[in-house]
């Protein structure tokens, strides 16, 4: 346990110099949008080239994307039941349905890591992979579909020319031919991407600012995002019939707090950017206490 919380310490450091930074006046929200484009077309898509071919495939691995896909439709379906009670503006369902679905694995895996290695760090990078095909396709469809660009035919461009999800089916093709790029090429990748999770919890410092302001809606999120999604990792389970590491990880990614992703798309389709902020810092604070608790049981 003492290791987890040495793993998640610096996480609250950059997430508190992000907050400071703003408080003082030397950045402000606006510059929060400029990091979340940089991680969306630049340093999401260079951890990904970099970090999927390099995982080690099985028959039985191959099951954990299709189980992340299933849990986001799940929570999908979930939420937009629960939206038609909501009544909310489009702006803010948008968010609402996007923070509902898509997974925060980066928040899981220094604790996977720190408790299983490179086995347990191996399958949630490959239960990723259906998330991350998801939200850059399917939710990112959402997100265009309530922000500013509703029209079929940029959507369909937007969606298809995705730098995350090109650079996810690039990987995945990379892994399957067993191809290995140059290595400048590679620490290259390696490089840009490691910026990423600094960067995005940077960036959820400057627009932290938790708030009673729709607080139904936020929570709501909160519990079908999380809870919701840990119901259907069980569900899950027990018809894929995973056991050991594959179970515990994919219960581990089911409870994964609401994704930075839901920031950058709300940033990047003018969607409520300040309800999607409030969603993930509640979600984080809850998942700092669930993610061990839920390790601790598990194993």
């Amino acid at each position: 346990m003492a290791n987890i919380v040495m793993e998640i310490i610096p996480i609250i450091f950059i997430f508190i110099i992000g907050y400071i930074f703003k408080k003082v006046g030397i950045l402000k929200t606006e510059d929060g949008n400029i990091l979340l484009k940089i991680i969306f077309y630049f340093s999401l898509p260079a951890l990904i080239i970099y970090s999927i071919p390099k995982v080690k495939l099985s028959a039985e691995m191959m099951l954990l994307p299709l189980v992340a896909i299933w849990i986001v439709l799940i929570t999908f379906f979930v939420s937009f039941f629960i939206s038609k009670k909501l009544r909310l503006e489009n702006k803010s369902l948008g968010t609402f349905l996007v923070g509902s679905m898509i997974m925060e694995i980066s928040f899981t895996l220094p604790f996977i890591i720190t408790t299983f290695g490179t086995e347990g760090a191996a399958r949630m990078v490959l239960f990723d992979i259906g998330n991350t095909i998801m939200a850059f396709s399917f939710v990112y469809f959402i997100a265009c579909r309530y922000g500013k660009n509703n029209n079929s035919k940029i959507l369909i461009k937007k969606i298809i020319f995705s730098p995350p999800l090109l650079a996810s089916l690039f990987a995945i093709v990379l892994n399957i031919i067993n191809l290995q790029l140059p290595k400048i090429i590679d620490n290259t990748a390696n490089m840009v991407g490691s910026l990423t999770i600094p960067l995005m919890i940077f960036s959820l410092g400057i627009y932290f600012n938790p708030n009673l302001k729709k607080i139904l809606p936020t929570f709501s999120t909160v519990f079908v995002r999380m809870f919701i999604g840990l119901i259907s990792g069980f569900i899950l389970i027990k018809i894929f019939g995973f056991d050991g590491l594959d179970k515990i990880v994919v219960l581990i990614g089911a409870a994964a707090p609401v994704c930075y992703n839901t920031l950058t798309f709300s940033s990047l389709e003018e969607l409520d950017k300040e309800f999607a902020a409030n969603a993930i810092s509640f979600s984080i604070l809850i998942a700092f206490l669930l993610i061990p608790a839920l390790l601790i049981l598990l194993k």
